[in-house]
């Protein structure tokens, strides 16, 4: 499989060539927007028209792909958007989040960044999953090789490195609700293909062969989807952040307005220490 670390980022731009040449007129560059003293551009519309007729998730989906959503993509890309806003105290992001609100009760902003920094490849983030439809995917291409066979060699050589399979299992969910309607919404609207199959076929494999009926999780499904419609990993992770930010931001609020200062961790919620019994320094 492709290294995830190698991704290909197009041309090269290195500083170094820019201060040989002295040409730094494309050193700033973007396809994104434009602003001057007159108007903002986004990917070619102006924003007034923006406001004016689109939604927050088109916009979005406008700013990310460069093109307006169709009706399907638009309506599966709000269900990505509100699969994960909040799930109480069980993902990283919460507790994070309200932990440095405690401690900073001035502003919401430090809070935010805490949470939004407590996503990765075991919490929130489908990046790591999308890795691995991409990777699998390419395999079944290059190769000419069925699903079930893929689902197989990776399969194997996850349980062989004994390396978790990203996208699934969850601490209590024995079948992820988010997840089951978010496949329902994309099918309804015809963004379903051979990426999620495969997925599907390698989650097969994993409970078959490990005997362990775990579920593909909502972080999995949302990779799994975005992968059908062309988002990057990249962006994926990004889009993750957003769908949980309403949460986010709702915690935050919720402790500086009501919540305990300065937090701790006490005993009787697990705080322990398993060190070095005490001792002196002997001289």
């Amino acid at each position: 499989m492709e290294d995830k670390n190698k991704r290909e980022w197009g041309k090269v731009r290195s500083v170094g060539k820019y201060r040989r040449d002295g040409d730094w007129s494309d050193y700033w560059r973007t396809k994104i927007s434009y602003a001057d003293d007159k108007e903002c551009i986004i990917r070619g519309y102006t924003q007034e028209d923006i406001i004016d007729n689109l939604t927050y998730t088109e916009t979005l989906y406008l700013t990310l792909r460069g093109e307006l959503p169709t009706k399907e993509e638009t309506r599966v890309f709000d269900a990505i958007l509100n699969c994960i806003p909040d799930h109480m105290f069980i993902a990283a992001n919460t507790p994070a989040a309200r932990y440095v609100a405690s401690a900073f009760p001035d502003s919401p902003i430090p809070g935010i960044a805490a949470g939004v920094l407590s996503f990765g490849s075991y919490t929130g983030s489908p990046q790591d999953s999308a890795d691995l439809i991409n990777e699998s995917y390419e395999m079944m291409k290059s190769e000419n090789l069925s699903k079930e066979d893929v689902a197989k060699k990776v399969v194997a050589k996850a349980i062989a490195a004994k390396k978790r399979i990203p996208g699934f299992g969850h601490p209590f969910y024995a079948s992820d609700p988010r997840a089951t309607a978010l496949t329902k919404v994309a099918k309804e609207n015809g963004i379903w293909g051979e990426k999620s199959e495969l997925y599907e076929a390698i989650h097969a494999e994993f409970v078959k062969v490990s005997g362990k009926a775990i579920p593909i999780n909502v972080d999995g499904m949302m990779a799994c989807v975005m992968n059908e419609m062309g988002f990057d990993p990249l962006e994926m992770a990004g889009i993750a952040v957003i769908s949980a930010m309403c949460g986010i931001l709702s915690h935050v609020v919720e402790e500086i307005k009501e919540g305990v200062p300065l937090r701790i961790i006490p005993e009787e919620l697990g705080a322990k220490y398993i060190g070095t019994p005490k001792r002196k320094i002997k001289k």
